[in-house]
């Protein structure tokens, strides 16, 4: 066996676990009796305020037994965390659904060279009723796909996002600034690491099922959500890809509906009028998912280059531009209205030129909204 060295810190949070506390202070205290002899080790629970006897059972063991008023699964893990005194930190949920028998092999796999390790309950071994089919074979592996297709580097990959059991050196943890309160700090802790360049691997954990007359502190939509707006929340660049694409490829449509369409293919026919209008509610969504990116690039330092020069965009220019895509809209406008009221305001048969300009206008409009919101978020400068 490769010899561990450099000291250790559990961390447990809890709140309301008299339960199932004893069996994991027991079986850290085995561990750290065999395991990590010669190392030094302490154990913190961080209550997040039990109401049953998890904080008397916690001081009987031995262990450092914190007070953490902030409520929240997040808040209990960093404040434990903060207290921590060892090179190395462990935290795992104390539920009893992980096996901290085998925290070993996690601390293991840290000291050949990695800053941090999670526990894999997926590439585990999953007991009976231990995790719900939805979070197995749905809400875990999309969300850890899109954390991984988002953040993660060549080497640096997560199995299992959602995973409460972790090691990680303490150092490298303060300098990813991790602070959400909630269960979303899962998923920060691992997206602030992958940004920073942190080396992360994964090692398969056991996953038993919660005591049955245990109350679940895991709100499956409302904190499934959670996870998945914070996942969004780190990458403008997602959003700016995906509008910029939706946006162009709807344009291409409307050009190419103007231009050539009718088209006849086979029993169908594309690139007509209702083509055409599905394709300016297109361009309306592609508008709005880029400006979602836009609006989160004004509280981060993004690295996309429009972004960043639209968001520093004097206030003068931006009142310019304004005006004369308003303009220009209303310019625009009066080549289908002119014809029109030339005919008593009566069907001309300009569907499509009158879609194409109805389709800028809307843009204009809506981008010029955009610009203006993004500006009000930064704020004077």
């Amino acid at each position: 066996m490769t010899e561990l060295s450099g000291s250790i810190s559990f961390v447990l949070p809890c709140l309301n676990e008299e339960g199932t506390l004893v069996t994991v202070l027991e079986t850290i205290k085995q561990v750290c009796a065999s395991d990590f002899a010669g190392r030094r080790t302490e154990v913190i629970v961080s209550d997040n305020g039990s109401t049953d006897n998890s904080r008397a059972i916690a001081e009987r063991y031995g262990a450092r037994t914190l007070l953490c008023r902030q409520k929240g699964y997040g808040a209990a893990v960093q404040y434990g965390i903060q207290a921590a005194t060892g090179e190395i930190v462990i935290f795992a949920d104390a539920d009893g659904t992980y096996d901290l028998s085998e925290a070993p092999s996690l601390v293991l796999e840290l000291e050949r060279g990695y800053d941090l390790v999670v526990g894999s309950r997926l590439h585990g071994a999953i007991r009976k009723r231990a995790m719900p089919c939805l979070h197995r074979y749905l809400g875990t592996p999309a969300l850890t796909g899109l954390l991984n297709l988002l953040y993660a580097r060549k080497g640096s990959r997560i199995m299992d996002c959602n995973s409460g059991f972790r090691c990680f050196r303490r150092a490298a943890f303060r300098a990813w600034g991790a602070d959400s309160p909630g269960m979303e700090f899962a998923s920060e802790m691992l997206i602030k690491a992958l940004k920073a360049g942190a080396k992360v691997s994964n090692v398969p954990v056991s996953l038993y099922p919660g005591s049955a007359d245990r109350v679940p502190h895991l709100k499956r939509w409302r904190d499934g959500m959670r996870h998945l707006l914070q996942i969004l929340l780190e990458s403008p660049g997602f959003f700016f890809v995906a509008g910029c694409a939706l946006f162009a490829l709807s344009w291409i449509i409307i050009l190419s509906g103007l231009l050539f369409g009718p088209v006849s293919i086979g029993f169908a026919e594309i690139l007509g009028l209702h083509s055409m209008l599905f394709a300016l509610l297109g361009t309306l969504f592609g508008i709005t998912v880029w400006a979602t990116g836009l609006f989160l690039a004004v509280r981060s330092n993004t690295d996309i280059a429009m972004y960043r020069f639209l968001i520093n965009l004097r206030e003068d220019v931006l009142l310019g531009g304004s005006v004369v895509l308003v303009l220009a809209s209303i310019a625009l406008s009066f080549v289908i209205i002119v014809p029109w009221a030339m005919r008593g305001f009566r069907d001309i048969y300009l569907e499509r030129e009158t879609l194409v300009i109805v389709t800028f206008a809307a843009n204009g409009m809506l981008i010029v909204s955009d610009l203006v919101t993004a500006h009000l978020l930064k704020g004077p400068q």
